[in-house]
């Protein structure tokens, strides 16, 4: 009796361990099996033995990181990676051009220094640019061996953080993007919560506390090589105007490391969000917390604060921070009005904030200013990358009616770059009369002492230099591109939601 009660619980144990093998290492009931004491003991034995055959595997291939990251294919992927962005070159003036050159004569030489540890990484080369307010902001580009280097980490270490930050972190992403940031923050707003915690960073880039971040990282990256590469990246000092300056905290705008680096930086605040049960949309160091009423509001912003002055070291701009209603809340250049739908009390739709109407405008005027030094093909050619770079980045917004207003002005803008290039009066006439106007009007508006920009919004010109023949010389309007690529265009009428004139 006895021999046939442990040959059944050795059976049943056979088939414990078969089962569970086959459901790779996952434990899970079963219900074929006879033995319910048998099964628990079979997967209690393998579990021990997976997890410390587990916990040398995850040892060696965490001492093997940097042999990733050496590797030639990864190294090949970065360099192609890095040559596609056309970057500038850094403070040892070697352009992206030259890096297939580097990498085929000093290959084994740079991997080797990486793999001992005695890599020194170059100083950052400090560019200030503007930020349109007046104000400049300073960009920090690495040599482009650096970059190089610091892409074939990201490639490595990125897929280790990416699938623990929240679902409502959108910067710099895969697969996620600025609009449907938009959107989730539009969602919200319709559901209900329109009083808005508006956070603004102070400096985060340039204020970043590298202990801290270190030791985020050491939670997913035990590689000693790895981890000191790092830190020398983010201690390498910065040349501003000749002189190298010291660098204990920031990260430097303009390396492939950054966003990465700044999105686990500001996943703690994610994580403190979602703990509170707060809805909130996170693009890079952008933020806003979405709530039902003003007291909330003000308790949340209190309680970030706090957060981000005392356990993250960050501090918030004031000036640009607040609460705000959905018609005062701008995110990421769009804005939001209202519907004024019957039956639909308060929901929004979106726009473009004024603020990006005027960059905009800005680079339009100064691609088609009569002195900047051209060619008209050239200057057509640059006119189509931004507004189709534009129409694409506000295709979620109505946007229609301003549209078809600013591309009049911007081919009265294109009329007057023509006039001005006739110069003398007699080019102005064959040219008039190469465009199918009659002699004597020809004539007359040759000789006219009218300013350039009154011809250029004459009928003179608005009847001779037509869309359709700008459009032979492979103009583009805008409105043409939104029509093209506009959700709210392109779906069936029943889904298409109501525009106000905006």
């Amino acid at each position: 009796m006895s021999r046939e009660v442990s040959r059944s619980h050795s059976s049943c144990r056979q088939r414990a361990t078969n089962r569970y093998c086959g459901w790779s290492h996952k434990v899970a009931k079963d219900r074929t099996l006879s033995c319910s004491k048998c099964c628990k003991e079979a997967i209690r034995q393998l579990a021990d033995s997976s997890l410390a055959l587990s916990g040398t595997g995850k040892q060696e291939k965490e001492s093997k990181m940097i042999e990733q990251i050496l590797k030639r294919k990864n190294l090949l992927q970065a360099m192609y990676k890095v040559q596609k962005n056309h970057g500038s070159a850094g403070v040892d003036y070697m352009p992206v051009t030259r890096l297939l050159e580097f990498m085929s004569i000093d290959k084994e030489e740079l991997t080797s220094k990486v793999r001992s540890g005695k890599y020194l990484p170059q100083p950052i080369l400090g560019v200030e640019i503007s930020k349109g307010n007046g104000k400049m902001r300073l960009l920090g580009i690495p040599t482009v061996t650096d970059r190089m280097l610091q892409q074939a980490v990201l490639q490595v270490i990125n897929a280790r953080f990416e699938f623990e930050f929240s679902d409502n972190s959108f910067g710099f992403r895969p697969r996620r993007n600025l609009h449907q940031a938009v959107l989730k923050a539009q969602g919200y707003i319709n559901e209900g919560y329109q009083y808005i915690v508006d956070i603004d960073l102070k400096t985060f880039f340039d204020e970043v506390d590298h202990r801290y971040l270190l030791q985020l990282l050491y939670r997913k990256i035990k590689c000693p090589e790895t981890l000191r590469l790092i830190r020398k990246w983010l201690r390498s000092p910065i040349q501003i105007n000749g002189k190298l300056v010291k660098r204990r905290k920031g990260i430097p705008q303009g390396s492939p490391l950054s966003p990465l680096l700044s999105n686990i930086m500001l996943d703690e605040l994610d994580r403190e969000l979602e703990r509170e049960g707060l809805r909130f949309v996170r693009y890079a160091d952008d933020f806003s917390i979405y709530t039902k009423t003003r007291q909330s509001a003000r308790k949340v912003g209190n309680a970030t604060y706090k957060f981000l002055k005392k356990k993250l070291k960050l501090t918030i701009n004031r000036e640009k921070s607040g609460i705000r209603r959905p018609k005062n809340f701008t995110i990421l250049g769009f804005g939001f009005v209202p519907t004024y739908v019957k039956g639909e009390k308060g929901k929004y739709q979106l726009v473009v904030s004024e603020k990006s109407w005027k960059k905009l405008k800005q680079k339009l005027k100064t691609i088609t200013r009569k002195t900047t030094p051209m060619s008209f093909d050239e200057r057509i050619h640059k006119l189509n990358e931004v507004q189709r770079g534009w129409v694409n980045n506000f295709r979620m917004a109505s946007i229609y009616n301003k549209l078809l207003e600013l591309d009049g002005w911007g081919r009265n803008r294109l009329r007057y770059c023509i006039w001005h290039h006739w110069k003398k009066p007699e080019k102005k006439r064959r040219s008039l009369i190469r465009l199918g106007v009659d002699q004597d009007h020809a004539y007359a508006w040759s000789r006219t002492r009218m300013g350039g920009w009154a011809v250029a919004q004459s009928p003179i010109l608005g009847t001779t230099i037509t869309l359709d023949r700008l459009k032979k010389r492979d103009y583009i309007s805008m409105l043409d591109i939104y029509k093209r690529i506009s959700p709210q265009l392109n779906e069936p009428l029943y889904t298409r939601p109501v525009r106000t004139v905006v």
